[in-house]
């Protein structure tokens, strides 16, 4: 059986990732998901502080090119100490 999914893709999709600020998550993060999709533009990538900048959520726009591509670049990032929360 076809997976009804696989034919949304190749999609633009949004990763979040969350974290404690003043860490290397921006850079940790940037190398878990360039592994997975390839070379990120700048423009792919936003950054918003908490309103106390204890935490830093960072926002990837990336091309996927299968459900099984995502389901990997979640389970690196979800396994990422520094990774508090992966949507």
């Amino acid at each position: 059986m076809k997976d009804p999914l696989s034919e949304a893709f190749p999609a633009e999709f949004p990763i979040k990732v969350m974290g404690r600020a003043g860490s290397d998550l921006a850079v940790t993060a940037r190398a878990i998901v360039e592994n997975h999709m390839g070379p990120l533009a700048e423009t792919a990538i936003r950054t918003r502080t908490s309103s106390d900048g204890n935490f830093v959520s960072l926002t990837y726009t990336v091309l996927a090119a299968s459900r099984t591509q995502l389901d990997a670049l979640y389970r690196e990032l979800s396994a990422c100490k520094l990774v508090l929360m992966a949507l």
